[in-house]
């Protein structure tokens, strides 16, 4: 699995004063709903950025990514068109360098990424929130077997992932199992820095 991060980072030490929300938990733990629903709430805040991912998979109404080839995926990342890329399940993934901007610009970017970018985009930006989405064993199976994408490759794979390091740890978790909308009033919070530390 690979990870890279923008290396240019201003002279504090990490790309702001802007702030990254970084989404992160298992598959089927409802991360692109309360993303949708955070996304729609700000939808009058310029100040709150949800920028698209770049993925080598269609696009769907539940995940609103742009959609490009292997070969379209890898010419960008050598031209160095990438803030951040990773690959899993077989797919890879990318934000753009836009985000910089937005976040030199004292924007909050809020983005799912793979918690195996965490480090990186730690070391790379000044202020980083991770949130953790997560929910029950049982309601991950259940929602990964309704959602039924072949993309998704191997459930049991998916449900059994974790990874195990201290930069990955999250700030704020959120346990998905009940009212999206009242899940997403969470998150909300989250973006919009409102004591969420409690």
């Amino acid at each position: 699995m690979s990870e890279t991060a923008t290396m240019a980072q201003d002279a504090a030490g990490g790309i702001g004063p802007g702030r990254l929300v970084l989404v992160v938990g298992p598959s089927g733990a409802g991360k692109d709903t309360l993303l949708r629903l955070a996304r729609a709430a700000c939808v009058d805040d310029p100040s709150a950025v949800f920028p698209r991912r770049v993925v080598t998979r269609e696009s769907t109404a539940d995940e609103d990514n742009i959609a490009v080839t292997s070969d379209e995926f890898r010419r960008a990342r050598e031209h160095g068109d990438f803030a951040v890329h990773w690959e899993a399940h077989g797919q890879s993934y990318a934000l753009s360098t836009e985000i910089d901007d937005d976040i030199r610009a004292g924007r909050t970017v809020v983005v799912n990424v793979s918690r195996t970018v965490i480090r990186a985009l730690r070391r790379t930006y000044a202020n980083v929130v991770v949130v953790a989405v997560t929910a029950p064993p049982e309601v991950l199976a259940q929602r990964l077997a309704a959602r039924a994408r072949h993309s998704d490759g191997n459930i049991a794979e998916r449900l059994t992932r974790s990874v195990v390091e201290a930069s990955a740890a999250a700030d704020v978790t959120i346990l998905n199992a009940g009212s999206a909308d009242y899940h997403s009033r969470q998150l909300l919070r989250v973006i919009r820095n409102q004591g969420w530390q409690e």
